[in-house]
């Protein structure tokens, strides 16, 4: 069975951790930078209340073929590609699937560019202080393409941020990002939307109202 919910939705998790990141990270107006669709409500009420800029950056899972939930890897905006080659190699998915899978999710990514930025630039990474956000890390394989994508900006810090994730996620990111905050990291954590009461999907349109603002 699940745990009992921690959060009542995502705007309430964005509150909480607001507030633990503006008492531990004390960051001066940062750039804060939401995973879609799930991670913009959070991320809003960040930047509002630490004041700081809100963006987006494009993230897509890579599902094993078949098996869409299970990561293989993620890609981000720019290009940058995660792959778990421990998992390709023992399920057998080659090279030219991998490829295949990429191109898709990049095609994605590339229409909701458009769809969500409504010809405005992407605000500028380098020598900011970044928060980036989702609702929740379970493998973490998509937070950790959006890492790579935003240090290759050179930012003067990189914050992952996130409400609820597991332990073995919180551990990882503590190797590739400056700071990692975490509300809550609950055994056995089973999915990001077992801590939530109301985990409905956000919509494009409810990125879009609170991105473009």
């Amino acid at each position: 069975m699940f745990g009992a919910p921690i959060f009542r939705d995502r705007v309430q998790a964005g509150q909480l951790l607001a507030e633990k990141l503006r008492v531990e990270s004390r960051l001066a107006h940062p750039l804060v930078l939401a995973l879609p669709r799930g991670g913009v409500p959070v991320a809003f009420e960040i930047a509002r209340d630490l004041h700081g800029d809100l963006d987006i950056l494009l993230v897509r899972k890579i599902g094993v073929p078949g098996d869409e939930e299970l990561a293989l890897g993620a890609v981000a905006s720019g290009g940058v590609r995660v792959i778990n080659e421990a998992l390709a190699e023992h399920l057998k998915i080659s090279a030219a699937a991998i490829e295949a899978l990429t191109a898709r999710e990049q095609r994605e990514i590339e229409h909701h560019e458009r769809l969500y930025r409504d010809d405005r630039a992407p605000l500028p990474i380098v020598n900011r202080d970044v928060i980036l956000v989702d609702d929740g890390l379970a493998t973490g394989a998509t937070m950790l393409a959006a890492v790579r994508a935003v240090r290759q900006q050179n930012p003067r810090r990189i914050v992952v941020a996130a409400p609820v994730a597991s332990v073995a996620a919180c551990k990882e990111f503590r190797r590739h990002a400056d700071e990692i905050v975490c509300l809550h990291t609950p055994e056995p954590f089973y999915a990001v939307g077992a801590w939530y009461q109301d985990f409905s999907q956000t919509t494009d349109q409810e990125v879009c109202a609170k991105v473009t603002g």
